[in-house]
């Protein structure tokens, strides 16, 4: 984890050079509090890719436990019948 202060941002090449060499957010620090966070553009789609997933997850657990379910094997002869040509 790598924590800078707020005037760090000057230098915006080595913060992005930083950013992607560890493909980890870095904090910054305002007044010696975090104020916010930066990532490259590769850290936060796999970020927020892994929170939709997640999310996905959570809702099919969800389906599941309020007794939403299907059949496996007769979904997937409806979806082969539907689908196969």
């Amino acid at each position: 984890m790598q924590i800078i202060p707020i005037r760090d941002l000057r230098d915006t090449t080595k913060i992005s050079e930083m950013c992607n060499a560890t493909n980890e957010p870095i904090f910054v620090t305002k007044n010696g509090y975090g104020d916010m966070v930066v990532m490259s553009m590769a850290t936060y789609e796999q970020r927020l890719a892994q929170a939709e997933m997640y999310n996905k997850i959570m809702a099919g657990k969800a389906q599941a436990d309020s007794g939403e379910l299907l059949d496996g094997p007769a979904t997937m002869a409806q979806l082969r019948s539907k689908y196969a040509k």
